[in-house]
């Protein structure tokens, strides 16, 4: 089948008029036309029916829109492939991250490789909830940055950084001149959280359950910069992963202190995803590649030191 005219067809049953199609692809109405035409006796059933203006899908026309997405975007992935093996440096990663490494990990993976692999692009994912695996075998991510450990045979898993997690409190907080505190030390005040499809949030449940702590959440955040922001504004108190150094993305201010958090899993390892089944495209096997050797040769970000 021609391409070209499945192409059309699925613009036109995506509510396009023919006039459109013709308009958008540079060709004369006419030529639009015939290729639907040629589509149906190649087919064998009318796709569309006239609905005053409009060309509306046949019940053959639904029935074949339902399956066409699917091969299409299988033949781009193809012709994608195709191109970045005659030219890995021009082809495309989509990396899917949690958003709280977006301050520090995902600018400097990405700024290191780019200075050997230029004109490689990044389609970039920020989770809206981390407890969803975004690797998987129908989604169009090749690798994905996160807390989030799941365990699958079809899913890899390499852990790339332990990320310390700490107490953060406001200025002038009666523990502010300690250097560690336990969670149970501030049992009594507001507490600031993030939401539950955090997967920080789970992690401060299950200290909280292992220490039979009960917290008073007073206030939720949707990201860290407002987390930080609540409880440097006298708000409450909050558990936060390490400020870093590499530029130290997380930003020091004399409104917080941080503190160590006394527990024993006060921690969250960072790790590298992807979905053994489906074979990366060489850009994004050059990007895996590139994260696993500055992995393994320390030149990743490292948390700043409690003074």
């Amino acid at each position: 089948m021609d391409t070209e005219a499945l192409r059309w067809f699925q613009m036109v049953a995506d509510g396009a008029t023919v006039t459109e199609v013709a308009e958008l692809e540079m060709k004369s109405q006419p030529s639009v036309s015939r290729a639907l035409a040629r589509l149906d006796d190649e087919v064998g059933a009318p796709l569309f029916r006239r609905s005053g203006r409009l060309l509306a899908l046949t019940h053959a026309g639904a029935a074949f829109h339902r399956h066409l997405g699917g091969a299409l975007h299988r033949l781009d992935d193809g012709l994608a492939a195709v191109q970045q093996i005659a030219d890995p440096e021009t082809g495309t990663v989509t990396l899917a991250f949690q958003p709280s490494l977006g301050t520090w990990l995902i600018p400097d993976l990405i700024g290191s490789f780019r200075s050997t692999h230029p004109r490689v692009r990044f389609d970039l994912r920020s989770k809206a909830d981390e407890h969803v695996p975004a690797v998987g075998p129908r989604s169009a991510v090749d690798l994905e940055l996160s807390t989030l450990r799941v365990d699958d045979a079809d899913r890899a898993w390499r852990p790339l950084v332990r990320e310390p997690i700490r107490l953060l409190l406001p200025s002038g907080h009666r523990l502010a001149d300690r250097r560690s505190a336990t969670l149970a030390e501030v049992a009594d005040d507001p507490f600031v959280s993030l939401r539950e499809t955090s997967v920080l949030r789970t992690q401060l449940d299950r200290i909280c359950a292992r220490e039979g702590v009960l917290l008073d959440i007073a206030f939720v955040a949707d990201d860290l910069p407002t987390l930080r922001g609540y409880v440097a504004s006298g708000l409450g108190t909050a558990i936060i992963p390490a400020r870093w150094d590499a530029g130290a993305i997380e930003p020091s201010s004399p409104r917080v202190h941080y503190l160590e958090l006394d527990d024993p899993e006060a921690y969250r390892n960072v790790g590298l995803s992807w979905f053994r089944p489906r074979r990366l495209l060489p850009a994004a096997e050059l990007f895996r590649a590139h994260i696993l050797a500055r992995t393994e040769s320390g030149g990743l970000p490292h948390p700043v030191a409690i003074p």
